[in-house]
């Protein structure tokens, strides 16, 4: 997964773009969970949206790379 994406003549490596749509979804997922009232039952909330965004982020690595290689 190396490579660079040309957005408006600026290279950008696609991982950044991969972790900022995965930190987009998370804030999405995150008011999902704080209304469902998961966050009641999780021990540390921090750690809990840190572990989440890592399963986005290698989701969306391996969904890029079938898709776009």
């Amino acid at each position: 997964m190396i490579g660079d994406l040309s957005l408006f003549g600026v290279f950008v490596p696609k991982l950044l773009v991969l972790l900022l749509a995965s930190y987009g979804m998370l804030l999405v997922l995150k008011k999902v969970l704080a209304r469902l009232g998961v966050y009641r039952l999780v021990w540390h909330p921090a750690l809990f949206d840190l572990s989440i965004f890592v399963i986005l982020a290698a989701t969306a690595a391996n969904v890029a790379e079938w898709y776009l290689s």
